[in-house]
C-alpha cells in the first residue's frame, strides 16, 4: 500500500516528460546523450529516439543498448522538423523536451524546466542555460536577442562568455534554443507541430514565434545546464548547412513578416546580404558553398505561389 501512495505522488510531484532526439549517423553520440539522460535526478521521463534512414552508421545499435527507449526508424531523412514531430506524435507526457543527439545534459537539469512551467501556464517554452561540450567554462546560449527583420540576424545572449554568473537569472527571451527546449503538450496542441517546410534550420525560431503568437512567453532557465557539441550532423560551413540556412531564412521571412518590414528585409537578403556572402566563398574559390546560396534563391523562384510554406500542421 505504501508503495502505491509513493508512486500517486511522484507522477504528481514529476509530470511525465518525453524526451525527443533525432538521429542522423553517428549513433555513438545519441548514445552518449542516453547515458547523460540515464543518470538525471528527474524520475518521470520517456526517450523517444527517431533515426533519420542514416545512411552509412547502424542506428540500431541505440535500441540495442538502450532497450527501453521508444525507438522511431523512418525510412527516408524527413528533415529535422519532421523528426521531431515525429516523435511528438509518439509522446505521452505532459511536456515535450527537444534535445539534440549532439547534447549531453548535467544530473538535475530538468527539475529547474519543468518547476518554471508548472509555476508559469503563460510561458509557452523554457530553454536551459547551453555551454559548449568541448570548452565547458564557455556559454553558447542565455537567452536570444529578437530577430532583426531587415537583416534577419539575431544574437545569443553569453555567446562564448565564459560563464563566471554574469547570466545566473532566469529571463524572458525571444526564441528558445533548438538543441534543447521545452514545451508543453497543450500548447502543442494549441499551436500545431514545426512546420515540415523547414527542413533544417529555422524551425524551432518559427516555432517560437508561432508560440509568443499565441499570447505565451518564453524563458531561459538559468540554473538548468546542457552541454552541446555543435554541428554534428552536417559540419561546419558544408553545402547542406549554407542551403538550409539561407533557403529558410526566407521562408521564415515569408511566414512571419508582413507589410513594408518584409518588402524591406527581402530587398536586402536577395540583393545585399546573399550575393555579398556568396561572393566570399566564389573568390576564396569554393564553388561549392558559392552555388549553395543560389540554390537557396532559386527554391524561391519555382515556390513562389506555394501554399505549403504557411501551412502548420496540427497535432
Amino acid at each position: 500500500m505504501g508503495k502505491v501512495l509513493y508512486k500517486k505522488k511522484k507522477e504528481k510531484d514529476y509530470p511525465l516528460v518525453s524526451i525527443i532526439t533525432v538521429n542522423y549517423d553517428h549513433p555513438e553520440v545519441t548514445c552518449d546523450l542516453i547515458d547523460s539522460l540515464n543518470k538525471i535526478t528527474y524520475p518521470n521521463i520517456e526517450i523517444i529516439v527517431v533515426d533519420n534512414n542514416s545512411p552509412n552508421d547502424d542506428p540500431g545499435i541505440i535500441k540495442h543498448r538502450f532497450p527501453n527507449i521508444v525507438f522511431v526508424q523512418n525510412p527516408i531523412n524527413y528533415g529535422f522538423a519532421a523528426g521531431n514531430n515525429f516523435g511528438i506524435m509518439r509522446a505521452k507526457g505532459k511536456y515535450v523536451m527537444l534535445l539534440n543527439n549532439d547534447t549531453v545534459v548535467s544530473k538535475d537539469f530538468l527539475e529547474p524546466l519543468i518547476e518554471k512551467l508548472e509555476k508559469n501556464p503563460d510561458i509557452g517554452a523554457v530553454s536551459p542555460k547551453i555551454r559548449f561540450f568541448h570548452t565547458p567554462d564557455t556559454l553558447q546560449y542565455a537567452g536570444y536577442t529578437p530577430i532583426n527583420y531587415y537583416t534577419m540576424r539575431n544574437f545569443a545572449v553569453g555567446y562564448r562568455e565564459v560563464d563566471k554568473g554574469q547570466h545566473d537569472r532566469d529571463s524572458e527571451t525571444a526564441y528558445g534554443h533548438g538543441a534543447a527546449i521545452v514545451v508543453p503538450m497543450d500548447v502543442i496542441k494549441k499551436i500545431g507541430l514545426m512546420s515540415y517546410i523547414f527542413f533544417l534550420y529555422y524551425e524551432e525560431a518559427d516555432w517560437c514565434a508561432r508560440i509568443k503568437k499565441a499570447g505565451y512567453r518564453i524563458f531561459y532557465v538559468h540554473n538548468s545546464l546542457v552541454y552541446h557539441k555543435e554541428s554534428i550532423s552536417t559540419g561546419k560551413l558544408s553545402p547542406m548547412k549554407i542551403y538550409y540556412l539561407n533557403r529558410n531564412r526566407l521562408v521564415f521571412m515569408r511566414r512571419n513578416i508582413s507589410g513594408k518590414k518584409f518588402y524591406i528585409g527581402i530587398i536586402y537578403q536577395l540583393f545585399v546580404a546573399i550575393p555579398k556572402n556568396a561572393f566570399k566563398f566564389l573568390i576564396k574559390g569554393k564553388i561549392k558553398l558559392f552555388h549553395a546560396y543560389y540554390r537557396a534563391i532559386g527554391w524561391h523562384l519555382k515556390n513562389t505561389f506555394s501554399h505549403e510554406i504557411h501551412e502548420n500542421p496540427m497535432l
